[in-house]
């Protein structure tokens, strides 16, 4: 397979740092021969972010990576809420940030949905000792919020989604798909806007 790169906006910010140089180092660049997509947009609420979240929820399935990074008060876990919202969470999904991974469960499947908030881990050693790396090898959805502190646990394919703030108080999603999977996630994603 050859690697391939697509960038689909919504919009164009001009006076914004392009894509490249507002995602981490560690997600601009998929392992070699894998596919990749990129895809911008941008939301003007809380309830927006979350109704963007509930979309992509519903798309997401069993093994899925979600990588989520942003400031403090960014909307990670607004996004979060969203997501497992829309993925069908049973529980009302809330932070993880004491917790570092909460668990939800849906009605229709034994599948399972993990967020995990990695802000409080010093790095992969701290985090190896929280038990992560048996829900990354899981076959439940994973969302990780900060991702980039534990970076050398994560898989090969991911959707990592940058969240920034736009020019208007709203909130711009930098969406980077590695894998197969994930872009065909993030092309489902893109096609139900």
């Amino acid at each position: 397979m050859i690697s391939h790169a697509i960038r689909i906006t919504n919009r164009l910010f001009t006076k914004q740092a392009s894509l490249c140089d507002r995602i981490p180092a560690m997600m601009i660049e998929c392992h070699e021969n894998a596919s990749s997509s990129q895809w911008t947009t941008e939301t003007a609420s809380t309830s927006e972010t979350e109704i963007l979240g509930k979309r992509i929820g519903a798309e997401l399935a069993a093994g899925d990576l979600v990588l989520l990074t942003g400031t403090l008060g960014a909307g990670k876990t607004c996004l979060t809420r969203g997501l497992a919202i829309g993925w069908g969470a049973l529980e009302q999904p809330t932070s993880p940030t004491f917790t570092l991974i909460n668990e939800y469960h849906r009605a229709r499947d034994e599948n399972r949905f993990f967020h995990a908030d990695c802000y409080r881990l010093s790095g992969e050693v701290d985090a190896v000792s929280t038990g992560i790396e048996d829900v990354i090898d899981s076959d439940g959805v994973l969302v990780v919020e900060w991702a980039e502190r534990i970076q050398s646990l994560l898989p090969e394919s991911w959707l990592h989604i940058e969240i920034g703030a736009s020019r208007d108080n709203g909130r711009v999603f930098s969406f980077t798909a590695c894998g197969e999977r994930a872009v065909e996630l993030l092309e489902k994603c893109r096609a139900s806007r």
